[in-house]
Order: C-alpha cells, then sequence, then structure tokens
C-alpha cells in the first residue's frame, strides 16, 4: 500500500501532462479543430458584447490556455523528483483552473460536449484531468502555501 501512495501522485502527473502536451500540437500550430473550438466561444461571448475573448490575440487565446497547460505540465513533471515535490501543487492547480473552465465551457456554452465528433473524447480526458489534478492538489495541499509561511510567520518560518 505505501509503494501504490508514493507512486500515486507520479501516475496523476503523468496523466495530466501527457493529456495537456498532446493537446499543445493542435494549440500551437493553430490546428483547424483548435480554431472550430475557440471560434465557437468567441462567436459566443461576441454575442452578449465581449467580442475577441477567445480570438487568437485575446485573453483567453488558444495560445494562453496552451501556455498555462505547458507551465501545469512542467510544473507537475518536475514535482515527480522527490526534490520538486512542492511544484507538484503548483501545477495541479494551474491545471485544475484550465479544466474547470474547460469543462464549464463545454457545459454551459454552445461548444457542448462533443465539439469535435470524437465522441466527447475530449471532454471525458478534461473530466480525467480534472478529477487527477485535484487529487493531486489534496496530496500536496501542505505544500500549496510553501514559502508563504503560516498566519503569524514570516517567510522562513520566525514570528513576526
Amino acid at each position: 500500500m505505501r509503494k501504490f501512495q508514493s507512486l500515486l501522485p507520479i501516475i496523476l502527473s503523468l496523466i495530466c501532462s501527457g493529456v495537456f502536451l498532446d493537446s499543445l500540437r493542435y494549440k500551437f500550430t493553430n490546428d483547424i479543430k483548435t480554431q472550430v473550438i475557440f471560434g465557437k466561444l468567441n462567436d459566443w461571448t461576441a454575442s452578449f458584447g465581449a467580442d475577441g475573448l477567445f480570438a487568437q490575440t485575446g485573453l483567453f487565446s488558444q495560445y494562453v490556455i496552451g501556455s498555462a497547460e505547458l507551465l501545469a505540465s512542467t510544473a507537475l513533471l518536475l514535482g515527480c523528483f522527490s526534490r520538486f515535490h512542492r511544484l507538484q501543487a503548483f501545477g495541479a492547480a494551474i491545471g485544475l483552473a484550465v479544466m474547470t473552465g474547460a469543462i464549464n465551457f463545454h457545459l454551459f456554452t454552445p461548444l457542448g460536449t462533443d465539439p469535435n465528433n470524437d465522441g466527447g473524447g475530449l471532454f471525458i480526458m478534461a473530466c480525467v484531468v480534472w478529477v487527477s489534478c485535484s487529487i493531486l492538489l489534496y496530496i500536496r495541499r501542505k505544500n500549496l502555501a510553501y514559502g508563504l509561511g503560516k498566519i503569524g510567520e514570516g517567510l522562513f518560518g520566525k514570528p513576526i
């Protein structure tokens, strides 16, 4: 059981990073599937006056989301090494935020749960990553505030 507990964060990090890194080839090469997804989202936001929010240069463009996924993947993978375990909490938090947005956009916008006609695979993987990041964040919860100190203490644990 102890072996499984020590391997679980690594397994979860590999799952999340694998999904994130695989999606980068679509986001960073401006693939047609990515254009369709972000185009639908941009059209939807334009309908209530927020045109350009998901455009290629928008606040939530494929490049911005892809960069967040790359940062999360880097932190998750580096966190697999015992010296950098603290980074897994950071990577899981970013991954959870990105996937929370993705799941919400799939569920509550015209995007739907199957925008690529892939049987909902994209949506299912978003859910898998969301659950994996949630579990990893729980496992590494003590590392979330690393460097911030406890209430009433300075950065290095000395009383204020």
